[in-house]
Parts: C-alpha cells; sequence; structure tokens
C-alpha cells in the first residue's frame, strides 16, 4: 500500500532501489524517483533536513523498458507509457521549483498517481455540497473532475496546495478522476482513464500535471496564481459591493408577478434598507427558455423595470442556458439549426431541475452560432424590459446528454462547455453573476455559490458559507457571491437566530444577498440586520480594495486566516474564520445558542471590533469571546 513507505527512512530505501533516478538537485532541496516495493515509483523530496515520499507514481504501468536521464527524464514502460519529467527553477520574489510530470499513454490504458497528503493541510480541489476545509478531511470515490450538479460541484479546478508549500496542478488535457481517501487512506490519488464522462474518441490517454515547491504555503499560491490559476481582469459594480442584492427567489420560490415585485421593493424602502439591485428570479418566462417574458404575471415587463427605477431600483433577472421541450417555436428552431448539444448517441434530451414533466435541452455554447443566437435573444429581451443585467443560472458540463459531442480540442471536453457559457454572459457586464466555473478565473464578474440549504451543519449549511468561500477563493475565484443570507429555506425557512449568524458571517464578504427578509421576524431582527447592513457599507472601501489586489495581484479577497502568517501552524487548520485583505479578521458565529466561541488572532496587534481602546496582541487564542446574537467578532489589525 502507498502509506507503508512513508515511514521508511531514506537509507532503507536506498539500500533496495533497481530505480533510482535524480529528478531535481539544487541548493538544499533534491527529489528522487526511486521504486515503491507495492508498486509504481516513489517521488521521495529531501529538503529541511527532511526525506519524505510525496507521491507514488505509475501505479499501474509495469516495468521499465527504458529510460533516459540526460536533461529531462524520459521512462519508457512495457505497457506502451512513457513519462517525460522536466524542472525547472524559480528566481524572484517567489523562490521555488516546478516539477513537471507528462505520461503518454494508448487510450485503454488507465494512468494512476497517488499523492501522500501526510501530516499536512490541504486546500483547493473541488466545489462541495459538504465543503470540508481543510480539504484533507474530503472523501472522493473515483470522482469525474467535472463541473455537475452533483455535490453542488460549480466550479472544479485541479489544484491541490498543501500548508508546506508544494501544490499540484493538472493540465485541462487530463480525463481526470480523483480517488481521495477511498482507494487509499490519507492520499489522493489522480487517475487519468478515458471513459465515461470523457469521450473515448480521444486517440490517447495523458497525465500532465506539475508539482510546485516553494518555501511557503502562501509563495506556492502565488506562483500558483502567476503561472496557472490567473487573475480577474476587472471587478464587479462597486454598488453591488456596496449594498444588499435583493432577490425573489428564496422568498417567493416561483410565486412572483408585477404585484408581488413591486411590494416586494415597497417593502424594503419602507423597512429603510439600501439597494444595489432587485432581482427578479424564477419564473417570468412563458417557457423556460423562451426568453419571452409571461405577460399573465409581468403584463408589461418595462412597466415593472420602469417602475422599480424609479423606486430607485436597479433591476437583474433569472435565467439559465436550458430549453424545454415543447417550449415552441424556439424549440424546433434551436434543433434545427443545431443549436443544442447533442450525444454521441445524436440524443439532444437531458434533464434540468425544471423539466416541469417534460425534457430539457442545453444550448451549445461551445457553437459561436448557438451562443450568438442565445445571446441575441437576451440583447433584445434586455432592450424591450430596461432590464439592467442577469442572473446566470446553471452552466455545469453534467447537464449535457451523455456523452456530449462538442466543439473544439476532444481533449478539452467536457469541460469547455461550462467556460464558453460562462465567458459569453459575461459581456453582459458587471452586474453579471455565474455559479459555475472552468478556469475562468480571469472574468471579472461574481461567482456565486450554488444553493445553501437553511441548516446549522455541514450539510450545505451556515459553516459551509466560510468554507465556501475559502474554497473558491483558494483556487482562485476572489470575487464570491455569498448564497441568499438564511438559506434557501428547502427544508424550511430559516429562523430568526440562523438567519441573523449567517448575515453577520456574510458581512465582511463582497457583497450581502437577500430573500427572506428581517421584517418576516421582529423588531429586533430588523435593528440588528440595519446594523450589519451598514457595517459591510462602511467597510465597503476595504472590500473594493481588497477586489482590486486580486485583479493586480490575484489575491484573495477572503483568504484563511494563514494568509498573513503562513508558518503559523496553528492557523493552517482554522476553517471557522476568515480574512477580508490582509487586515481584518472575521470569526462568526457558526453554533445555534452559542454566545461566546474561542478566536486565534495572527501575531500581531489586533483592535477587538475595531474598537482603539480595545487592543490586543495577537499569536494566541482569546478562549470563551462574548458573541451575544447583535455581536460578530472580528477584529482589525494595526501592526
Amino acid at each position: 500500500m502507498l502509506l507503508r513507505t512513508i515511514l521508511v527512512s531514506a537509507a532503507l530505501l536506498a539500500c533496495a532501489q533497481a530505480v533510482d533516478i535524480t529528478i531535481l538537485s539544487a541548493t538544499n532541496v533534491e527529489a528522487r524517483l526511486q521504486d515503491n516495493a507495492y508498486g509504481g515509483y516513489n517521488i521521495l523530496l529531501v529538503r529541511r533536513g527532511l526525506s519524505e515520499v510525496i507521491a507514488v507514481i505509475g501505479r499501474r504501468t509495469g516495468a521499465i523498458i527504458d529510460q533516459v536521464t540526460t536533461g529531462d527524464v524520459v521512462i519508457q514502460f512495457a505497457n506502451s507509457t512513457t513519462l517525460r519529467i522536466s524542472s525547472e527553477e524559480v528566481a524572484g520574489e517567489r523562490s521555488g521549483h516546478v516539477i513537471t510530470l507528462t505520461w503518454d499513454a494508448p487510450k485503454n490504458v488507465t494512468m494512476e498517481d497517488c499523492v501522500n497528503l501526510g501530516a499536512y493541510h490541504w486546500y483547493g480541489g473541488p466545489q462541495q455540497k459538504r465543503q470540508y476545509w481543510p480539504i484533507e478531511r474530503l472523501v472522493l470515490q473515483k470522482y469525474s473532475y467535472i463541473t455537475k450538479e452533483a455535490d453542488n460541484c460549480g466550479v472544479a479546478e485541479p489544484y491541490w496546495l498543501n500548508s508546506e508549500g508544494i501544490f499540484y496542478y493538472l493540465d485541462k488535457k487530463v480525463p481526470l478522476f480523483v480517488d481521495q481517501n477511498f482507494l487509499e487512506k490519507n492520499a489522493a490519488c489522480f487517475i487519468a482513464e478515458v471513459s465515461a464522462p470523457y469521450s473515448d474518441k480521444r486517440d490517447k490517454n495523458e497525465l500532465v500535471y506539475a508539482i510546485g515547491i516553494f518555501n511557503d504555503v502562501r509563495q506556492a499560491h502565488e506562483y500558483a496564481v502567476e503561472k496557472y490559476l490567473g487573475k480577474p481582469s476587472g471587478m464587479p459594480d462597486e454598488l453591488m459591493i456596496r449594498y444588499p442584492i435583493w432577490s425573489t427567489w428564496a422568498k417567493y420560490k416561483s410565486a412572483i408577478n408585477h404585484d408581488i415585485v413591486l411590494a416586494f421593493a415597497d417593502e424594503i424602502t419602507k423597512n429603510g434598507f439600501p439597494n444595489s439591485q432587485l432581482e427578479i428570479d424564477d419564473l417570468w418566462e412563458i417557457c423556460y427558455g423562451s426568453q419571452t417574458v409571461d405577460v399573465l404575471r409581468f403584463p408589461s415587463m418595462k412597466n415593472t423595470t420602469d417602475t422599480l427605477k424609479a423606486k430607485g431600483y436597479r433591476v437583474t433577472m433569472w435565467t439559465h442556458p436550458f430549453l424545454n421541450k415543447g417550449c415552441e417555436p424556439w424549440y424546433t428552431t434551436a434543433s434545427t439549426n443545431g443549436y443544442l448539444v447533442v450525444s454521441e448517441s445524436n440524443n439532444i434530451e437531458t434533464s434540468w431541475w425544471n423539466d416541469n414533466g417534460t425534457t430539457t435541452a442545453y444550448i451549445d455554447f461551445t457553437k459561436a452560432t448557438a451562443r450568438q443566437w442565445y445571446i441575441d435573444r437576451l440583447t433584445a429581451l434586455q432592450a424591450s424590459t430596461g432590464v439592467d443585467s442577469f442572473k446566470f443560472d446553471g452552466g455545469e458540463t453534467s447537464w449535457s446528454p451523455q456523452i456530449p459531442v462538442l466543439q473544439g480540442d476532444i481533449r478539452d471536453q467536457p469541460g469547455v462547455i461550462t467556460a464558453d457559457y460562462v465567458r459569453a454572459v459575461a459581456a453582459f457586464g458587471d452586474l453579471v453573476e455565474v455559479r459555475a466555473g472552468y478556469r475562468t478565473q480571469d472574468l471579472p464578474i461574481f461567482v456565486r455559490m450554488i444553493d445553501k440549504d437553511s441548516y446549522w451543519t455541514f450539510e450545505n449549511g451556515l459553516p459551509t458559507l466560510i468554507t465556501t468561500t475559502l474554497q473558491l477563493n483558494m483556487n482562485g475565484y476572489p470575487l464570491v457571491l455569498p448564497d441568499m443570507i438564511g438559506g434557501n429555506g428547502y427544508n424550511e425557512p430559516p429562523s430568526k437566530e440562523l438567519f441573523i449568524r449567517w448575515l453577520q458571517a456574510s458581512t465582511f464578504m463582497p457583497s450581502l444577498q437577500f430573500s427572506y427578509v428581517p421584517w418576516d421576524y421582529d423588531a429586533e431582527t430588523i435593528t440588528i440586520s440595519l446594523k450589519f447592513v451598514e457595517l459591510h457599507a462602511q467597510y465597503t472601501p476595504t472590500i473594493v480594495a481588497a477586489c482590486k489586489k486580486a485583479v493586480s495581484d490575484g489575491a484573495p479577497v477572503n483568504p484563511p486566516i494563514w494568509w498573513i502568517a503562513p508558518n503559523d501552524t496553528e492557523a493552517h487548520d482554522i476553517w471557522d474564520q476568515y480574512l477580508l485583505g490582509e487586515t481584518v479578521l472575521v470569526a462568526p458565529v457558526l453554533e445555534r445558542g452559542a454566545r461566546e466561541r474561542d478566536v486565534y488572532l495572527p501575531a500581531g496587534t489586533w483592535l477587538q471590533q475595531g474598537n482603539p481602546a480595545k487592543v490586543v496582541q495577537g499569536g494566541d487564542w482569546i478562549r470563551n469571546y462574548p458573541a451575544p446574537l447583535h455581536i460578530l467578532p472580528f477584529f482589525i489589525k494595526v501592526a
């Protein structure tokens, strides 16, 4: 087994090696490829006076039949698989080394390399419904690494980063499955296999990835952003950051019309709350995918939006990439013109959450003509109704009929449809929000968390508001739109306490999004909610500065607290606190009934609740910090 080798000393390993190849040799760091007694080959890393097996590779390749070790290491295996290993030194502000492994095999050969998770903490990985943080706790069973509805996996960037400054980043051409803590405990196995959901029309199999080795976790991540992940090219609308978004969805679900929307706006204003915009969610269409207003619900959407604007609201509308069967004439038009995703078995029918007893089809955003048809219809809708922009739902690859026939390099499929969808809709400007991402970190728009549930638990509840924020930020998506305050109420509406704690937890994130409303509870809830809406607005300049830093440097807007203390091992495991930029530390209350909590402060001088009269030195825990219902524990770093 993989981890049986970890405790074996480097000296014992060296005694019995048939293979012992240097793949990196530099001052203070060395990496060697050596036999693993249970199959495959160890990558042995020697640095800081320690030797450890960081990965076992080639677990299914069989015997070596040839090797070249001058320059790049090239190894030929008996099963017609080839491995090329190259290394480079990274000099400058962030010094380190990058080892690149390129496996090439016939398409019927499965390749598997396993990373030793060790005693370290790990970050990155897929977005999940049970979003654990750090992610070494995550269990994945041969998990197809694509964006998908299952598990709320709207973002699936193939990036693993550990607390010792080592990262793994996989190339987009890999037909990737990840098996973590299932095949091997305390290991993440990267499996390249040409099988569903990947097309067998590929002409070969590939497993290509980089291993970055840096002095600490922050340097490693900064290099990964610079080299692989990328950074946003701009930022969302500032008013959308400063004041809340008000959505009809969680409160009204699909039971909306002209009168309900206007009454909702009047309630918001009457209770003294500001707004950035009002979002008209599901259901305003005559049928799903028509992009045509249902006049029985909204006799004149232009009148609705004009009235809202006169009341001081900008207006956005919910939309999606689907077209239900029977939604005519649009379904026939799209099918006839080849605008819909077709499977390899020539099927266009699939499903989504609004099938309504029929089937649906998915617009093929990998086709320029289909993209333009979709965009043109939305542009016409925008012009006729006066709406300012759109909230774009869906976009994951799994909505396609399986296995989809898409345009472009087959090695980039099926993930390319997510990227092409998100890139197409981003053209609607800086009020856009999407919920999916695939190598689209460069876009200057909000990425919204997939719907949260109104729970206190890790079952997609309040704790995952924090952990999903951290996960998205550390995958290179710093412009995170937290989900609606209180969750979506699919089980039941949030309690007063859950609603208030959810608002507090969101306060120092980039935006606030309401649907359930404070006045559904009592006067105290209104007072507390106004307090935190005002606190968010007060710190908007700090949020905007963090967003600008994300644009210029790729820095996370809401990083984990180790970001300012990358060598503080106590900070590496903390999941229930987060930073805004590098100066605000937030420690929300996430447990029902709690009126105090422990807070860890990294080294430095901090102001409790931003109060200059309450100075505290960091580098230790504050136990039992008081947090009655109206208090959100937060600290400002001043030195």
